[in-house]
């Protein structure tokens, strides 16, 4: 049987995003039906214990090419995209959050981009052209600014600013050469897939992006200091050769 083939696919993570999801789908499902290109879209519910999955499936009657992934367990955003990144069959991949902060539109200014030759193309809150809509709460930056700077010193990638914002895409040739090597499942995984793609040798690159800012993002202190733990496992899996 021939394998179905996609130009893109869109993955978006979810845990018990019940309220936010559905004008997610509705707009990803309007941007989509004036593509002149044949898209899939994967949910991966995340150990969802509210209406989540059933959501998706009834969205899915209006969306033939909706997909549901639902986990049992929790994995961590991180597991979540890498399950959808390993089921997805499109030229192009790309990870989007569930609260549309990032809508699918903004994927057309990584179209040109890929064009150049880059085969990692994420979007950045943190470069010229980028529209904060509202801007973050000062406590919020300051968070951001200390990350960013720890990220830099543990692991490297001085040339990106951002790497936390959840929307990125991927070649298919890189994402099946990156996404099969992550070991992390939480919030640092994208810091982890920024490192494994430099280490294997893709070229990545930055685009400005309008990021709406959401008042109850999932993302608390706590989160912080997990990942600066993850940022330190990162730096010992690179020193032990895992990514290799």
């Amino acid at each position: 049987m021939e394998q179905e083939s996609f130009y893109l696919s869109v993955i978006i993570p979810a845990y018990n995003e019940e309220k936010r999801l559905p004008a997610t789908l509705r707009s990803i499902k309007d941007y989509l039906g004036k593509q002149n290109y044949r898209a899939e879209v994967i949910v991966v519910s995340d150990g969802s214990t509210d209406r989540t999955n059933e959501i998706v499936l009834e969205q899915a009657k209006e969306m033939p090419n909706l997909k549901l992934i639902a986990q049992e367990k929790r994995l961590g955003k991180g597991g979540a995209v890498q399950s959808g990144m390993m089921k997805a069959k499109g030229q192009f991949r790309l990870f989007m959050d569930a609260d549309n902060s990032t809508s699918l539109d903004q994927i057309e200014k990584m179209w040109p981009v890929f064009e150049q030759g880059y085969q990692v193309v994420i979007g950045s809150r943190d470069v010229k052209g980028a529209v904060l809509d509202p801007p973050q709460p000062f406590y919020r930056r300051i968070l951001g600014d200390c990350f960013k700077l720890l990220r830099k010193l543990i692991v490297g990638l001085w040339d990106l600013e951002d790497t936390q914002c959840g929307f990125k895409a991927f070649t298919a040739e890189a994402a099946e050469g990156i996404f099969p090597r992550i070991k992390l499942k939480g919030w640092a995984f994208d810091v982890e897939l920024l490192v494994i793609a430099r280490k294997l040798g893709y070229k990545i690159k930055e685009v400005p992006i309008h990021w709406v800012n959401d008042p109850h993002s999932k993302v608390k202190f706590e989160s912080m200091i997990e990942m600066f733990f993850e940022l330190l496992k990162i730096r010992r899996n690179l020193m032990l050769g895992k990514y290799d």
